[in-house]
């Protein structure tokens, strides 16, 4: 992700002059569209959350109001309708991921602050007289990563951002399509050629990564190892038979994986080893990832996008050696940057697919956000991403903001 925002991603006027103030003060009700809150001189009113220091969600997170002016030459004005909270930005505001955002005064706050959020779908509510790709009610996405989307409102230069037809399409899911579809669109297509038949392995199976991968890969007849965390009884083997039905030609558990007998029964799914995995994708780490790149065939690849175990990987040097194993990570976020153009036309075939119900919706958890949705309640839903298995990807859906 780009290690600060764009000059033009915020753009914040002051308060009206006191003339107008007292204006709106004495004519309350005709002056403002309570649902949007929208005054008659074009200010519209806009809450973030915002964070000041890194360190966990319910210590360091805020939620600030402001005001946001009028749209001049090609700026935007911009109302959330559905943003994910995704593990990257959670990471964020730790202070542990590989980009950071800059902390500005842009916001009017006296400390500098960073606005969280990498994904979203935004409402476009008006448009400077220089906008030429975009207009009012278009629904569009951010070009790059890094605006901080955690917001009601912000407002932007319509080069950072992409418009998609909404047409068929539910916020959150236009909202969702940039991260998770695309990582595995493109660790599928661009570091093994992989034909019909062919078999690959991936870790965190159900993640939304994950279950992207698998009905990707079932429409092009790729075959699949799927592995996720153990879970008891039931629960272990609806998980299963949901995964199946995505696409998961077999299913096991990290434990099943680190067995002796994994490695021989991989052999007898693959035909006696004569049809070779030959792709692995990885968001594990450690051993469990290492346990994975053992049953790689010659000239392998495993892709690492995550670290979920946050434990370094020991390459054996006979994997390297003897199998020539390759070893590469993918990085959306610094993709997306470097191949603009690719990214829209993996995200319109996405979503073309979505649109013709041949591709699911990861399970989310919908998290509602109101203009008087309290900050303790935005917060805890955060700070729940990290605890425990979860039902479902959080999503903030923006009601009457």
């Amino acid at each position: 992700m780009p290690s600060q925002w764009p000059k033009s991603a915020i753009s914040i006027s002051p308060r009206p002059c006191i003339r107008s103030q007292c204006l709106m003060e004495r004519h309350p009700k005709p002056d403002l569209d309570r649902r949007r809150n929208i005054s008659t001189y074009g200010y519209v009113q806009a809450k973030s959350l915002v964070y000041s220091k890194h360190g966990s969600p319910q210590d360091v997170l805020d939620l600030h109001t402001h005001s946001i002016s009028p749209p001049h030459s090609s700026l935007l004005t911009l109302r959330t309708l559905a943003s994910p909270l995704n593990p990257a930005d959670i990471n964020q505001i730790q202070g542990t991921y590989a980009s950071l955002p800059s902390f500005t005064s842009t916001l009017g706050i006296p400390q500098p602050s960073a606005v969280p959020g990498n994904e979203a779908c935004f409402e476009v509510l008006s448009a400077g007289s220089g906008a030429k790709t975009v207009q009012k009610g278009d629904w569009v996405i951010a070009r790059h990563t890094g605006l901080g989307t955690w917001r009601t409102h912000l407002q932007i230069s319509e080069e950072h951002v992409t418009r998609v037809d909404k047409e068929g399409l539910r916020a959150e899911q236009a909202g969702t399509v940039s991260v998770n579809p695309v990582t595995a669109y493109r660790m599928l297509k661009d570091f093994k050629t992989l034909k019909e038949g062919d078999w690959y392995i991936q870790n965190g199976a159900n993640s939304g990564v994950g279950r992207a991968a698998l009905q990707l890969g079932k429409r092009w007849g790729y075959r699949c190892i799927a592995v996720v965390r153990g879970r008891p009884g039931e629960e272990g083997e609806k998980l299963k038979r949901e995964l199946e039905d995505l696409g998961a030609t077999r299913v096991v558990s990290d434990e099943e994986m680190m067995a002796r007998e994994f490695k021989e029964q991989v052999k007898e799914w693959t035909n006696g080893g004569k049809e070779e995995i030959k792709l692995a994708l990885n968001c594990v780490g450690g051993d469990a990832a290492m346990a994975m790149a053992k049953v790689l065939g010659e000239g392998g690849c495993m892709v690492t996008y995550g670290a979920m175990s946050k434990s370094p990987m020991r390459v054996g040097a006979s994997m390297l050696i003897f199998k020539d194993l390759r070893f590469e990570g993918f990085w959306v976020s610094r993709w997306s940057d470097q191949h603009p153009e690719e990214k829209k036309r993996t995200v319109d075939e996405i979503l073309d697919l979505i649109r013709k119900g041949e591709f699911r919706d990861v399970p989310m958890v919908e998290v509602p956000w109101n203009w008087d949705t309290k900050k303790e309640e935005l917060v805890d839903a955060v700070q729940g991403t990290l605890e425990g298995f979860r039902k479902g990807k959080g999503v903030f859906i923006f009601g009457d903001t």
